[in-house]
């Protein structure tokens, strides 16, 4: 097992940390997690019916995203600001390609491609240089194949209910005071979500269901396909051997092994930037399209209010919990696999960049690794 070195600490222009942030962050990989518990707190068959409901409300028709890319908006009412931004991003290592060539003597090469775990059709449309590379890959790894069985991840959740649901005697009300409890019911409320319905969730699964926007959500519910699941499936059809880097269970034990107090911050903060998360996903998603992985979180940042220093440590350690350790864990587990070569690896884009990111840890394992753009 490597040494986790010392995390430094976050750069002063990361020291502006909006609850809108932390709510893009966490959000997008744990959407299909909070459906499955909540599917399983109902306990009904027509569960998965009844989720795809109340997770997208009313109008099932808003498939098409109107959200404003923030690094735009900065570009005309802030230029300082995205300059800062851009020049806090280009200091990241290996931020700028989504798609990266894996080669080591004696072994055939094979490809990193960053995803994002959206539906958006010019996300799941991967590029023609990453189409290839996977159409040469003979086996295709994704972060976890246990979202491709329903079944498994459920049996994931009951086998630990501790990690989504508090089994305590506690519910989610006992953390929140008179005023965010209020805040909290009437946005479930706004889109047909009784609290009793999840008042046994954990924080951070019942913010999975509310941070998308709604055509996100309309999309999702539709049965559309993220990134990651059109590349699981493509792979199956292709005849591919097809892996995992985690378990379901291993990814929410990372969420759980954060402070509650963490949790509940985001869970209203989350609600009260509720307007401001179409025009996140649409600084998320173009500049991903662009390949200018590092410059996501600082455009965030950059156009969100300075955050106190309860804020700065609690998204430190969910950098170091969810990103950090994690990109650690897959490096480990991908060295025999890369090893056998001709493989195509997809995990979540922000896993890619920094000094303890996943390009970095294979360049000191012997890789020689490559940005294709």
């Amino acid at each position: 097992m490597r040494h986790l070195p010392h995390l430094p600490p976050l750069k002063a222009a990361s020291a502006r940390l909006p609850g809108m942030a932390f709510a893009a962050a966490v959000s997008l990989p744990l959407l299909l997690l909070a459906m499955l518990a909540v599917g399983l707190l109902l306990g009904t068959a027509r569960a998965n019916a009844e989720i795809r409901t109340v997770a997208a409300p009313a109008d099932q028709t808003q498939a098409t995203c109107d959200g404003e890319n923030l690094a735009v908006q900065l570009g005309k009412t802030n230029p300082e600001a995205l300059a800062a931004a851009r020049a806090e991003a280009a200091a990241v290592p290996n931020g700028d390609s989504k798609l990266w060539k894996i080669e080591k003597s004696g072994v055939a090469p094979s490809w990193l491609f960053g995803t994002m775990h959206i539906t958006d059709p010019r996300v799941v449309r991967m590029p023609d240089a990453a189409r290839t590379a996977f159409d040469s890959a003979r086996t295709v790894v994704i972060e976890t194949v246990d979202i491709l069985d329903p079944a498994k991840a459920q049996a994931a959740l009951m086998a630990k209910p501790e990690l989504t649901m508090f089994t305590d005697g506690n519910t989610l009300v006992s953390f929140l005071d008179e005023e965010d409890a209020k805040l909290v019911e009437s946005e479930l409320a706004n889109r047909g979500i009784p609290l009793a319905l999840v008042s046994r969730m954990k924080p951070w699964m019942v913010a999975g269901m509310l941070a998308l926007p709604q055509c996100e959500l309309a999309r999702k519910s539709s049965g559309e396909e993220f990134l990651d699941i059109r590349i699981a499936n493509d792979a199956r059809r292709d005849g591919k051997a097809l892996l995992g880097l985690e378990s379901i269970g291993e990814q929410m034990a990372a969420m759980a092994d954060l402070p509650m107090e963490f949790h509940i911050r985001g869970l209203v903060e989350t609600i009260r930037l509720a307007e401001l998360m179409p025009d996140i996903m649409a600084t998320m998603t173009e500049l991903y399209l662009q390949g200018e992985i590092a410059l996501i979180m600082p455009t965030i940042l950059a156009a969100g209010p300075e955050a106190n220093a309860d804020d700065i440590d609690g998204y430190a350690e969910f950098e170091r919990r969810i990103v950090v350790m994690r990109n650690h864990v897959m490096a480990e587990r991908s060295a025999p696999i890369l090893a056998e070569g001709n493989a195509f690896i997809a995990v979540g884009a922000l896993h890619l960049p920094g000094e303890e990111g996943l390009v970095t840890l294979l360049q000191q394992d012997g890789f020689t690794v490559t940005a294709i753009r």
